[in-house]
């Protein structure tokens, strides 16, 4: 996947902050004429939206996406469950993960593939307050050391 052709809409910044990632995975998602338009304008949230695996099937639930602006009575309702596209062997792998206590299936960003809209799923396991601390610490002293670089320089 090269971040260059990839055009990214949004991100779950706070996914990063709050869960280890485990694994990423590339999935598509199943979406309404209007909410494709919303998502080119840039108004989705990723905040506290997470997948399930229901009945062989992914699904993703609180991903907000705002109604579309120049919509009319057709348009979509903004936190409704949407269908995730992914092939079996992949839906395997995420049943059995998924099962696995203290895993989570959490979007991290939503972007522009060849005009698709792709969403990265990533496997998690959530962060103790402890390790949100030591994150932030190791953060500070690279900051501290990139400046430190900048100023010798």
């Amino acid at each position: 996947m090269s971040e260059a052709e990839d055009k990214v809409i949004a991100t779950n910044k706070k996914a990063l902050h709050d869960y280890f990632i485990l694994e990423k995975l590339e999935c598509g998602v199943a979406l309404l004429g209007t909410e494709v338009k919303s998502i080119r304008e840039g108004r989705v949230n990723l905040k506290d939206s997470y997948a399930l695996v229901r009945g062989g099937e992914t699904f993703l639930l609180n991903c907000h996406i705002s109604p579309y602006s120049h919509g009319n009575r057709q348009n979509h309702d903004p936190t409704r469950t949407r269908k995730l596209l992914l092939h079996r062997e992949e839906i395997r792998k995420l049943i059995g993960k998924s099962q696995e206590k203290g895993l989570t299936l959490i979007p991290l960003r939503v972007y522009l593939k060849r005009g698709k809209v792709k969403i990265e799923l990533a496997v998690t396991r959530g962060k103790k307050l402890y390790d949100k601390r030591e994150t932030e610490r190791r953060k500070e002293s690279e900051r501290e050391t990139r400046a430190a670089m900048k100023r010798q320089r």
